[in-house]
């Protein structure tokens, strides 16, 4: 590559003529591009998809797959990507429309060589240019979004997490997010995608996969046409395809059924939606987000969570840690969450008393985050004055049922099973039900940790 084309990488050249391609091939690599060809419109939109190049030279008129819609596709996958046209019969109207439909040039066959190679290097110029602005705008936004909406936490476990989001939101990725329930699991997808390119083109759509019957999470996912089912009065948009240009956040997905799993498979492997009644698919752009609070490895085992699906979902896994492994972050979420309440409940500010401060640090917090804010909550509704005393907390965070590790009277002849159990309870308990530091303990995964506790019906 040449010095004054440095920068300059991957030119995708598109015309269903091969003897084009060959001569605009030997054009390019001797100006110091990459040159990669397409013979049509169909290669060429296998070839975009796939080397994802800094400008695409295609010509209009091509049977199948025209130049127009190679633009339309290109403007889709990344609008920093330059697109020059060529045709042989250039119009007015038709170089107004390329224009219009974002094109970078018009350019009319035949054309000079040194005509071409200009365009072009004043194309990768107009590329970088556009690319460096918007790592400025990303760099703004993040800087921006970590001093206002950055979720709260200062321990370790905590901002590891929140270190990775910030690595992973630039990219196009799928995320799997996993965690138990309350942990915040949307809250991390939100700030993944208001750490995104995606902020500024689309918005953040979001369902509960375990909330929904199959059939209308999946009219509700893909949306339906008129008259699919009883009902289907007038055609309905999926949110699969409202999140165009932003991100879809699928939270509790290990609660699709497998009929539900292929077609969310589908829509991964092919970025595109069959309506529930149609034939014909939909494109998308839309990243995915997804969430789970089950063990999918576990479920895989099971045969009740496809594995395609799974690796497919798992590009990059964000696992986030209970509550009671961010002792340091409670006090944190105390404020953050009593300042709320005084914003939208009005009343003058509240604070907790020593013992109920105490009291909220001495629990567990099954429930995560979520118990923790609904706890709050109700405590500020219970007090009456600005100070919340330890009476106006839940029973539950007062008075904790201790973990039973045998039954009072044991067994003559204890099965190892209770055994193992009575032990792992004895060393969870011994850790101060910190799963990870317990799994350190026995020798063995949090993972496995997690099942065996879920077996014993001690998981929590």
């Amino acid at each position: 590559m040449s010095e004054r084309n440095a920068g300059i990488a991957n030119v995708l050249v598109i015309d269903d003529e091969s003897s084009i391609l060959e001569s605009l091939r030997i054009l390019l690599r001797n100006e110091g591009f990459t040159p990669h060809v397409a013979q049509g419109g169909r290669q060429g939109l296998e070839q975009i998809a796939s080397l994802s190049p800094d400008i695409v030279l295609t010509d209009v008129r091509m049977p199948n797959v025209d130049g127009i819609e190679i633009l339309s596709a290109v403007r889709k996958q990344d609008p920093t990507t330059p697109v020059i046209l060529m045709t042989a019969q250039a119009t007015l109207q038709s170089a107004v429309q390329a224009v219009n439909e974002g094109a970078f040039y018009y350019i009319q066959k035949p054309f000079r060589n040194d005509e071409l190679v200009a365009i072009l290097r004043r194309a990768a110029e107009h590329r970088k240019l556009r690319v460096e602005n918007q790592s400025l705008k990303q760099e703004i936004r993040r800087r921006e979004t970590s001093m206002s909406g950055r979720p709260v936490g200062k321990s370790r476990a905590w901002t590891e997490v929140l270190r990775l989001a910030e690595t992973v939101a630039p990219t196009e990725s799928t995320v799997l997010i996993q965690g138990e329930s309350g942990t915040g699991k949307e809250v991390v997808a939100r700030y993944i995608h208001q750490l995104s390119l995606r902020a500024e083109s689309g918005s953040f759509q979001s369902i509960n996969c375990g909330a929904l019957p199959e059939s209308l999470l999946e009219s509700e996912l893909f949306g339906h046409v008129k008259g699919s089912f009883t009902g289907a009065v007038k055609d309905k948009q999926g949110l699969f395809t409202a999140a165009g240009g932003g991100t879809f956040f699928l939270d509790e997905i290990g609660e699709t059924t497998p009929a539900t799993q292929v077609k969310l498979l589908r829509v991964l492997q092919h970025r595109e939606v069959i309506p529930v009644g149609a034939t014909e698919p939909i494109p998308i752009d839309t990243r995915l987000l997804a969430a789970t609070n089950r063990d999918l490895e576990e479920a895989m085992r099971r045969a009740t969570f496809r594995q395609d699906l799974y690796y497919r979902l798992n590009v990059i896994a964000l696992h986030l840690p209970p509550l009671r492994e961010r002792q340091d972050d409670i006090p944190l979420l105390v404020d953050t969450f009593l300042q709320r309440l005084e914003q939208t409940r009005g009343g003058g500010a509240k604070v907790l008393s020593e013992a109920a401060s105490d009291a909220i640090r001495a629990y567990q917090w099954p429930g995560n985050v979520r118990e923790l804010e609904n706890a709050l909550e109700r405590a500020w509704i219970m007090t009456s004055g600005a100070r919340i005393e330890v009476s106006a907390l839940p029973e539950r965070v007062t008075s904790p049922t201790p973990v039973r590790l045998l039954d009072e009277r044991a067994a003559p002849n204890p099965t190892l099973e209770s055994i193992e159990r009575a032990y792992i309870l004895w060393v969870l308990n011994a850790e101060g039900g910190n799963k990870t530091r317990a799994a350190e303990a026995l020798g063995i995964d949090p993972s496995t940790l997690h099942r065996k506790l879920s077996r014993f019906g001690a998981e929590g």
